[in-house]
């Protein structure tokens, strides 16, 4: 973000993107988004071992970073405080939840003390001596005191930028850009993940371990929603387009639609690992290992098991709702402020139902497949 004071133009766009970038509340991320849970709960191996190696400190703190609600990595974060408590180490936990103001942190509260969601994932009302904590501030920025974090985690969020580099003129993602945008895009990205991994650095005891599990472009050049059928964005993108040429929506509200990220590929996450005098390797973090990893989309699983049972319109009506639960603040952002609630409510209906219609009158090639980046960092 700019680190201009925050009043006039600088607080309007400050408060603007984080529009673009907040989702609904009352769970409504977390209720329709089983793909992002099972690759996280995929995480869980990985997160063993780096509970193996825990570095030595009087309370353990854990951070789960961009955790939305926090319903998608709860069962995750549940297993590990249970298997911490049954070894027989009862050192204080300390587990901090991050993401934007405008996040829903009530939700994340009532799941982890049993008052919503599943019981079995309410870890703080099963254990002694565990706390949990949120915070309302980006990732960009160092969030914790030096030397402080014994594992960090962070899920299907770090493909965010911190602030717009340009609006996209024909697309709503970079993944659609002019060569000239996307290399705006990329290196808006390349900044912020610097950015991200000194901040991580300096939370980070020696020996911690940051665990990613990061939206990107694999070695095939897939990624989310684009993995050999219909591509989602593109679709997004005509759907929004229909609205423009119907007069629905004008050619600034047009524009205005675009998301705030950027996929990174495996060379873009390596780079600042692979010059030993780079300011990430100088501050300590080495990678691991990384690899690319595909989760299918759960809805067009089931729809292909149901062998007819489901109908066209039943898996549409399963499908759009998870993308609309990210996509949609996207859309509802680059309206005009001066439309009524009613009015851009209706615009939105209409965008997604446009889409939905589509799905159901032919379904062939549509899905919302996961294409990640999964790392394991290490401070030595």
């Amino acid at each position: 973000m700019s680190k201009k004071s925050p009043s006039g133009s600088d607080k309007s766009s400050q408060l603007n993107m984080q529009a673009v970038l907040s989702m609904r509340d009352s769970g409504y991320y977390s209720q329709r988004t089983a793909g992002a849970k099972h690759a996280i709960d995929n995480t869980l191996p990985l997160m063993q071992q780096a509970l193996a190696a825990l570095p030595d400190a009087d309370a353990l703190r854990f951070a789960d970073f961009g955790a939305a609600d926090g319903g998608t990595s709860a069962a995750l974060w549940s297993h590990l405080v249970s298997e911490i408590r049954a070894s027989g180490d009862n050192r204080p936990i300390e587990i901090l939840y991050t993401d934007l103001p405008s996040n829903d942190f009530s939700t994340l509260f009532r799941t982890m003390q049993g008052m919503e969601g599943n019981p079995t994932d309410a870890y703080q009302s099963q254990h002694e001596n565990v706390f949990v904590h949120g915070c309302g501030t980006g990732f960009h920025r160092q969030l914790m005191a030096n030397n402080s974090l014994c594992i960090g985690f962070s899920a299907t969020a770090m493909h965010y930028v911190s602030q717009k580099p340009c609006e996209i003129k024909d697309h709503v993602h970079m993944v659609g850009a002019s060569a000239t945008e996307r290399t705006a895009f990329a290196a808006q990205a390349a900044s912020d993940w610097e950015a991200i991994l000194l901040a991580r650095a300096a939370e980070m005891r020696t020996g911690g371990r940051l665990i990613i599990l990061n939206f990107g472009i694999d070695e095939q050049g897939r990624y989310l929603g684009h993995t050999g059928g219909q591509s989602m964005f593109d679709k997004f993108t005509a759907h929004w387009r229909d609205h423009l040429e119907a007069g629905t929506i004008t050619s600034e509200e047009f524009e205005r639609a675009t998301f705030v990220q950027h996929y990174r590929t495996v060379d873009e996450f390596t780079a600042p690992f692979d010059n030993a005098n780079s300011a990430v390797r100088q501050a300590g973090l080495k990678l691991n290992n990384i690899r690319t990893q595909l989760t299918p989309c759960p809805y067009r699983k089931a729809f292909l098991e149901s062998q007819g049972a489901m109908s066209a319109a039943e898996f549409a009506t399963s499908l759009i709702p998870t993308m609309r639960s990210w996509s949609e603040t996207v859309f509802s952002s680059a309206l005009n402020s001066d439309r009524s609630p009613e009015e851009r409510a209706a615009i939105i209906d209409s965008f997604y139902g446009s889409y939905e219609a589509e799905v159901a009158m032919n379904p062939e090639g549509h899905a919302m497949d996961y294409i990640h980046a999964i790392m394991e960092i290490q401070k030595i």
